[in-house]
């Protein structure tokens, strides 16, 4: 059974083809269009266009369905088309009459809308959490082995001295930038598109604010047209901040598959969270890591996936864009796992700290010699020539103690400025408003 069903039999060919695996990917949805549902019943009630009995009774019923959703016993059956459907459907079939009213001043675009926003607005706020963890630990790494030297490269050539405490840190303060990356986009999604219907409003006198405060947005998409064309665009913007995470965790994982390699040694895992070869007997493979860097790169491509399918269309709702639910829906539970196993691994880690006394690294702190000699009042460029000199020569000596004191250096990491950073972009997220909104509508009365 279809919402738009009339006298006629559509193609079972065409169906199919039209579904795809739509009714699937609404079981996530569900408990979202209950939770929107219950806000729109409440509106329509305050227009008149519901009795307060009426309201009661959906109330309730609504709330035994999305327990039903919490528990894994709500289904869509095939015979029906989407998750809307299903639910009022169900609610027709228990209540009577009375559950057909449930759709007045709604499309199922600006219903479909909403079920997204609030599902990615929930998806967000587990992110921000699985991705602070990791946060919390890889700082914790960094103040641990801060006085532990490893050498930092350019151009894969060996460069100048650099620490754990650097390299640990450098990847915590760049999730803090991903992380305001995205609450921005979290704040284009938390806004209200209820009561844009198809695109173009509705001759009800629906009361838009009513809605956005009860679902606990920070606002509304005022403009009707825009409200839809919102569809596409949050799913880009959104998948961009995704992708901003996972550029982080696949450049941590390239480092990490090269330190693990005999030629640096840098690092290492315990047995059991390695692979082995078939053939090598000795092979202790990163495959963990691999497996990170590869699944992020596949999110990094889906903002480009979803520019494709949304280029040069038009304003108004299109079907291209339930194409966009296949990879966009999925997306959000492989970066909380990628985020999970990352910060397992690295609670694992083994630091080699003996990597700086390989005679093949002495070249690195040539830059310490050359500044050492600019402090003793030798013009830097003649410093830099002597130390050059030295070095073709062969009569280089090392200088290992380090003694960096600016901010962000080797000796003055400011990872508690960072800390606070994070601190701060998270609780910028104000992600309680919109958790009390959704407690609220499904309070047991």
């Amino acid at each position: 059974m279809k919402l738009w069903e009339k006298n006629f039999e559509i193609s079972e060919e065409i169906e199919k083809f039209t579904v795809g695996n739509d009714r699937e990917l609404d079981l996530l949805l569900a408990p979202y269009d209950v939770i929107g549902t219950l806000a729109h019943i409440r509106m329509l009630k305050s227009i008149d266009l519901l009795q307060a009995g009426e309201l009661e009774i959906l109330t309730k019923e609504l709330k035994k369905i999305y327990r039903e959703i919490a528990e894994g016993n709500f289904h869509i059956k095939d015979s029906v088309e989407d998750v809307h459907s299903q639910i009022e459907i169900l609610l027709t079939n228990r209540l009577g009459e009375v559950g057909k009213k449930i759709h007045s001043g709604r499309s199922r675009n600006d219903q479909v809308l909403l079920d997204l926003k609030l599902f990615v607005r929930q998806e967000i706020q587990q992110l921000v959490s699985y991705a602070h963890s990791l946060f919390d630990t890889l700082i914790k790494l960094s103040e641990r082995y801060k006085e532990v030297l490893i050498p930092g490269y350019t151009h894969y050539q060996i460069a100048m001295p650099s620490s754990f405490g650097l390299w640990f840190g450098a990847y915590a303060e760049s999730l803090t930038d991903d992380l305001l990356v995205l609450q921005a986009t979290y704040r284009v999604v938390n806004k209200n598109p209820l009561g844009s219907a198809a695109g173009y409003g509705s001759s009800f006198p629906l009361n838009r604010r009513m809605t956005t405060d009860l679902l606990g947005f920070e606002d509304l998409n005022y403009n009707v047209i825009y409200a839809q064309m919102g569809r596409g665009k949050s799913e880009r913007l959104v998948a961009s901040a995704l992708a901003s995470i996972a550029a982080t965790l696949a450049k941590l994982s390239q480092d990490i598959c090269l330190y693990t390699s005999q030629n640096f040694g840098f690092i290492a895992f315990p047995d059991h969270l390695t692979t082995g070869s078939s053939i090598m007997p000795h092979k202790k493979n990163p495959d963990v890591f691999e497996l990170i860097r590869a699944r992020c790169n596949q999110i990094n491509a889906l903002p480009n996936e979803i520019i494709m399918i949304t280029t040069n269309l038009p304003s108004g709702y299109h079907r291209d864009m339930q194409l966009i639910k296949e990879r966009f829906l999925p997306i959000f539970d492989e970066l909380k796992d990628t985020l999970l196993i990352t910060r397992y691994m690295l609670e694992h880690i083994i630091i080699n700290k003996e990597v700086i006394n390989d005679n093949k690294y002495h070249y690195i702190f040539s830059v310490e010699s050359v500044n050492k000699y600019v402090q003793e009042g030798m013009p830097f460029r003649e410093a830099y020539k002597k130390v050059g000199r030295d070095i073709q020569e062969n009569s280089f000596k090392p200088l290992k103690k380090i003694a960096h004191t600016h901010e962000g250096s080797m000796g003055n990491l400011c990872n508690d400025k960072i800390q606070e950073v994070m601190k701060n972009i998270i609780d910028s997220f104000h992600f309680e408003k919109a958790n009390k909104a959704e407690r609220r509508l499904l309070k047991e009365q």
